[in-house]
């Protein structure tokens, strides 16, 4: 940047003509007007000093003064900044001198560098001696300019510290950007009093209006650098308008909406998001009590803020909008709940044109992703279609569609999906022509049913619904499985944490297959190691309550049962020669080649669905059967 290229006149003459007292300088002033009459208008800065005074402090430091800070000086020689960062009023050319480090900063931080330092943590250890100060007066806090940290137009990089703070000094890349700074800093201090209107906060706020509309056309990306900006000058909307952008292109991450939460006209909206920590148990000094008193102040009745949390916690919220969008988002969750996770995004993708904004704040559907089976389909990609689509009555282009999540068949369960591992230890039922809300009678026990949406992969076990599975005896080996419906239409309940095949194996098919065909699979978790010799697949395969045929393949041998059609054959599928994870590829594809089996990836890795105990897969022991069984207690020293 040369001398000439910013117009410091300008610049600073604006920030003079803007500026009105913060409104604790207001009080002062009050104050001060009631002791007697005060000295009229603050005046910020004072005349330019002349090019011989710049130059005669040149020559005093014995270095010319970078190019920004030489056009301040000619402009204003010196400025109160008047600021929160701590520096109150800026020198002019006979004021700034060398720091000379007095408080002897530069062996500590010379200490912190450790073996391979970055290059920005040398420079700054070796600012404090080189540096040059330009505050004359300020609460403990120094900006420093520094010669050894410069750019290709010769800027010398500012720096403040804060000597309250105990922080590392922040940095500026040069005199021009501090100023910027602190003139936004000025701004954002006064955004909120009525009183504080000019034609810069005028500029801002029909950004944002610019911004919001380009959102609500699909154009995000576009919205973002003004909603910045505004940001940055503290106008109204600017944040939280970013905040929705930025929760949808990071689902899992948090934002706080603030205020907006007790606002009749998006609670539904904000709400919901903000009760995802505590209904996930996350902890928070002061539990529930400290987030409910906090929501309370935001104009939330308790009553109100303490149901959503247990609804969140027990997986009953529903996102439920009105209209058009309210209806495909009923759709969308029906399909979502059983695990058609693809053809749910694609309902909520084809019905999101219709969501309507309530109010200049909401630019995106943000209760969306409170809601126990939708929240978890919006995945970063996910999210950035959502915002690429044009709704609430502007229009634009449609965005490209995602790519569906859910690979055919069954191999994917051996395959990382780059969210979560392979699933090494499995056992599932498919039950044919049946509605998966009927596995609980045909599997569970006494009394079983379908518990709340739960990615058991996801979801620490003192936090599972256990119901059904403490009263179980030593021998038994019951499973929480997750539930859902095939792409081709079996009903099916899945565990991903399995045990081993035990001996005492009592396969479920025979009692699941009373109203169809049903087919058990359950893989030994002894895969951890892919050259390993170990491994135990069993598959058995019934119709009408009888078993039509089964086998169990171990180290030791393979036991089968009935007429195993060829393309099942184990001595076909499990190979001696080839490992224990081709074999079990081979194996999982046969059975989706075979028997149409498949199992919804994105559901079951990452998605919600609804869960239940079953009976034991194993049977008791006979008559001179032994078995062992390892407890845990926690003694209290």
């Amino acid at each position: 940047m040369s001398e000439g290229s910013f117009d410091w006149q300008a610049f600073l003459g604006r920030w003079q003509d803007e500026w009105v007292p913060s409104d604790d300088e207001a009080d002062e002033a009050d104050e001060e007007a009631e002791e007697g009459p005060g000295e009229g208008p603050r005046r910020l800065g004072v005349p330019g000093a002349s090019e011989a005074a710049i130059a005669a402090a040149e020559a005093r430091l014995g270095r010319r003064l970078p190019p920004s800070y030489r056009g301040f000086l000619a402009a204003s020689n010196g400025w109160q900044v008047d600021q929160s960062a701590g520096i109150y009023r800026l020198g002019g050319a006979e004021d700034v001198d060398w720091f000379g480090d007095p408080f002897d900063m530069t062996p500590m931080y010379e200490e912190n560098l450790g073996e391979n330092p970055r290059r920005e943590d040398v420079l700054m250890a070796g600012m404090w001696t080189r540096a040059l100060r330009l505050e004359t007066d300020s609460d403990m806090s120094h900006a420093l300019l520094d010669p050894g940290d410069t750019d290709e137009d010769g800027e010398w990089a500012l720096y403040v510290y804060q000597g309250w703070g105990g922080e590392y000094p922040e940095r500026y890349a040069s005199f021009h950007a501090y100023m910027e700074d602190m003139y936004r800093g000025f701004h954002g201090d006064r955004a909120a009093q009525p009183g504080f209107v000019n034609a810069t906060t005028r500029a801002q706020d029909a950004h944002v209006e610019e911004a919001r509309r380009l959102a609500l056309r699909g154009r995000y990306e576009e919205a973002v650098p003004l909603l910045e900006d505004a940001g940055s000058f503290g106008r109204p909307h600017s944040h939280v308008l970013l905040q929705q952008i930025r929760q949808f292109l990071a689902p899992n991450g948090r934002q706080d909406y603030g205020m907006l939460v007790g606002d009749p006209r998006y609670l539904s909206e904000f709400l919901p998001v903000q009760a995802l920590d505590p209904g996930r148990g996350t902890w928070r000094p002061g539990g529930d009590d400290h987030w409910l008193g906090m929501i309370a102040a935001r104009g939330v009745p308790r009553e109100t803020a303490e149901a959503l949390v247990g609804a969140v916690r027990d997986g009953t919220h529903r996102y439920a909008p009105v209209g058009a969008w309210g209806r495909a988002v009923a759709r969308a969750r029906d399909e979502a709940r059983w695990g058609a996770t693809d053809a749910a995004w694609r309902t909520l993708r084809a019905g999101l044109p219709e969501w309507e904004t309530t109010g200049p704040s909401l630019i995106a559907p943000v209760g969306l992703l409170a809601d126990p089976y939708l929240g978890p389909l919006i995945t970063p990609e996910r999210g950035a279609e959502l915002l690429a689509t044009p709704r609430s009555g502007e229009r634009g282009p449609a965005p490209a569609p995602v790519p569906g999540l859910d690979p055919p068949g069954l191999v994917w369960i051996t395959e990382p999906d780059g969210y979560q591992p392979s699933f090494s230890g499995y056992r599932c039922v498919w039950v044919e022509d049946a509605s998966p809300d009927r596995l609980p009678a045909l599997l569970g026990g006494e009394g079983a049913a379908l518990g709340g949406p739960v990615n058991l992969r996801m979801t620490p076990h003192h936090r599972r619904d256990r119901r059904g599975l403490d009263d179980a005896e030593p021998w038994e080996d019951r499973a929480t499985v997750s539930v859902g419906r095939t792409a081709e239409g079996w009903a099916f309940a899945f565990d991903g944490e399995s045990h081993l095949v035990g001996d005492r194996l009592d396969s479920p098919a025979a009692a699941a297959s009373a109203t169809g065909r049903a087919v058990v699979v359950w893989n030994d978790p002894r895969r951890e190691d892919p050259d390993s010799d170990r491994s135990a697949f069993h598959l058995s395969v019934a119709e009408q309550g009888r078993e039509l045929y089964a086998f169990t393949v171990r180290d030791t041998g393979t036991e089968r049962s009935g007429a195993i059609p060829e393309a099942l054959d184990p001595t076909r599928l499990f190979r001696p020669e080839d490992t224990p994870l081709a074999n079990e590829r081979r194996f999982l594809t046969a059975l989706h080649t075979e028997l149409n089996l498949s199992l919804p990836r994105f559901a079951l890795a990452r998605g919600a669905l609804h869960t239940f105990p079953t009976r034991s897969w194993t049977r008791a022991p006979r008559k001179g059967e032994s078995y062992a069984y390892i407890g845990f207690r926690r003694h209290r020293g």
